[in-house]
């Protein structure tokens, strides 16, 4: 079935250097989630009172902690309204980007891509105006034990060192799809079930079309691959509504493309069982 807007909402061990802090969460970890289904969970985020503020004790771009409540679940969300555009940014003296952005728009458009890509380790965002102004609203992840720069210090793999390797070449995937050139050691959380999330995606979807690092694609999740060969134009464009540009749809299907094109010459040379996993499976 075509994913809409409306059935949407129903429905390794690596070193990742960052140019800024990251807009992560504490690591502290609370009680289970409370259980939402997907549209469930939308709804509360869209239309639940804020119950409490606080500023996030990471991050540049003023993003905040806030506590809903609807009356029968309660759980934390982040807000982040960042929307910059720049002709030219200057990161340092042999660091330039062209068409800079920054928006709150990619959270949502990272979420959005996941859920069609079969992923479930980008927290659901969704748009709301905040005091009048567009936001992301984005769900709090719970249980988070550490984030990736403090597993790189312990020097772990968790229990299972294929599932953890194999969500790190999801990661590479997905953030070579989605062109992020802002992925850093701390918007990679680790649960306690050691399961990798994605967090931050406001400096990602960039307007190039060439990978930027090809050579680190080694293996990628079965599913994943098929659901990147289903991605059209008007199904992507129907998905992200406002969340992403003609522009910026174009550039993605370019890369997803490119990506494709690569997996496929490295199943030809190496065979499908070096290249493909099931993470579903591990």
């Amino acid at each position: 079935m075509p994913v809409t807007r409306r059935s949407f909402a129903l429905a390794l061990v690596l070193t990742i250097a960052g140019l800024r802090p990251c807009l992560g969460q504490d690591t502290a970890a609370p009680a289970a989630p409370p259980q939402l289904a997907a549209g469930d969970m939308e709804s509360f985020l869209q239309n639940a009172k804020i119950m409490a503020t606080k500023s996030t004790k990471k991050g540049v771009t003023s993003a905040k902690r806030v506590t809903l409540s609807d009356g029968r679940v309660t759980h934390d969300a982040q807000i982040q309204d960042v929307d910059i555009a720049l002709a030219i940014f200057e990161v340092g003296p042999k660091n330039t980007e062209v068409d800079f952005k920054d928006t709150y728009r990619y959270n949502i458009a990272g979420y959005r891509l996941s859920r069609l890509l079969g992923l479930d380790n980008v927290p659901m965002s969704v748009e709301r105006k905040i005091n009048g102004k567009p936001a992301a609203m984005t769900w709090w992840i719970d249980g988070v034990i550490l984030d990736e720069g403090a597993r790189q210090k312990e020097h772990t793999v968790g229990p299972n060192p294929s599932r953890t390797a194999s969500q790190i070449h999801i990661l590479r995937v997905f953030d070579e799809l989605i062109q992020n050139r802002d992925r850093n050691a701390g918007n990679l959380l680790w649960t306690s079930d050691w399961k990798m999330w994605m967090i931050d995606h406001t400096r990602a979807f960039r307007l190039g079309k060439d990978l930027l690092k090809p050579q680190q694609l080694e293996r990628i999740d079965r599913d994943m691959l098929e659901k990147m060969r289903g991605l059209t134009a008007p199904a992507l464009t129907e998905t992200m509504d406002k969340s992403l540009t003609k522009a910026e749809i174009q550039a993605l299907l370019a890369r997803r493309d490119a990506i494709v094109k690569l997996f496929d010459e490295k199943i030809a040379q190496r065979g499908e069982a070096a290249v493909l996993f099931a993470l579903a499976n591990q």
